[in-house]
């Protein structure tokens, strides 16, 4: 066993100097080996966790315009919507009966929507329907004071006694402002996205990181990006669970890259390595597909994430059931649990 792994598996932070030297240098299968007995030791026991939730989109009306986004439209198209507050709800009733029991609010800058809407939305899927709220990227709330005029403090204390329960890592990328540069210089820097999740989990709205490689990056760049994860885990403690994605072709705008198998599991290992201050890392099974989601769980990861009701901006190559997320996990060699997706 290399002594920077065996360093991490007893108990002892790596610096962002040797997590770039295990990246750099290290077999992935070392990594993994060694992620697998992090993992065992942070989450004893043999169980992998679940939930079940829906996505919905509820604008694709958005400013922000991503180079390797296919999904949003200018406020003019002719494909551009604002979904109404019964639509919302009609998906709503729909995923309940197919026992999801959250609801994930995903959508883009969109200006023109006022703040009641979202207030209005909140309330009645807490109040009226009874499901979860997770909801707005770290640029969706900045951007929704921006708007209204008010302190992001002032906006989240509103959303929350609406009943917003917790927030995506979503928007992160890479957070490299290089990178974010490349990738949607209208988004928040790397600083500010550490910043506006940071005052979301002091408020009591946690959440989610990840991290999306497979473009241009660097390695030093990957790196960078774990390190702003957990120094603002350090701050906040809000993350309750980290997720390696790929990038997905949409558009031609953004240069993607091939991601072999075992990149992604190295990747995947070393972020459990490192982000010693995160509970739970999710495998991307949406991503990723089955088998190389069944090889993450041994290489470190302890949560598969789906089952996801409705995914409109990636191809789904995850679970749609609950059954099936069940049947993924025993198969797998694991118990399966469902939880929240506040990790409750």
């Amino acid at each position: 066993m290399s002594p920077l792994l065996q360093k991490v598996i007893d108990g002892n932070r790596l610096s962002p100097t040797e997590a770039l030297d295990i990246l750099r240098n290290l077999p992935w299968t070392q990594v993994a080996e060694a992620a697998n007995t992090v993992r065992h030791r942070i989450n004893p026991g043999n169980k992998v966790g679940y939930t079940a939730f829906r996505i919905v989109n509820y604008t694709n009306v958005c400013e922000v315009t991503c180079s390797f986004c296919s999904f949003c439209r200018p406020a003019k198209s002719p494909e551009a919507y604002v979904l109404s507050l019964d639509e919302i709800r009609q998906k709503t009733l729909e995923a309940k009966a197919r026992g999801a029991d959250q609801i994930f609010l995903q959508g883009g800058v969109n200006r023109d929507i006022p703040l009641s809407y979202y207030t209005d939305v909140l309330k009645m899927l807490t109040l009226e329907l009874g499901v979860k709220v997770r909801g707005f990227s770290p640029v969706e709330l900045a951007r929704i004071a921006e708007f209204n005029g008010m302190p992001l403090e002032q906006l989240l204390d509103i959303l929350k006694d609406a009943g917003l329960s917790s927030v995506p890592g979503a928007g992160a990328e890479i957070l490299s402002d290089r990178m974010r540069q490349m990738l949607s210089p209208k988004k928040l820097p790397a600083q500010q996205w550490c910043d506006t999740l940071a005052a979301c989990h002091k408020k009591g709205l946690p959440g989610s990181a990840n991290i999306v490689f497979g473009s241009v990056e660097t390695p030093e760049e990957i790196i960078e990006h774990l390190n702003y994860v957990r120094k603002t885990q350090d701050v906040a403690q809000g993350f309750k669970s980290f997720v390696v994605w790929t990038f997905q072709p949409q558009t031609d705008k953004f240069p993607i890259r091939h991601v072999r198998g075992d990149e992604y599991l190295k990747l995947l290992a070393l972020s459990r390595l490192f982000l010693d201050n995160i509970p739970h890392i999710e495998v991307s099974l949406l991503g990723m597909g089955l088998s190389l989601g069944e090889l993450g769980l041994h290489a470190g990861a302890d949560d598969i994430n789906s089952i996801v009701i409705e995914e409109n901006v990636l191809k789904n190559h995850g679970l749609t059931t609950i059954e099936e997320a069940e049947a993924f996990i025993r198969n797998a060699g694991f118990i399966p649990y469902r939880r929240s997706l506040n990790f409750d």
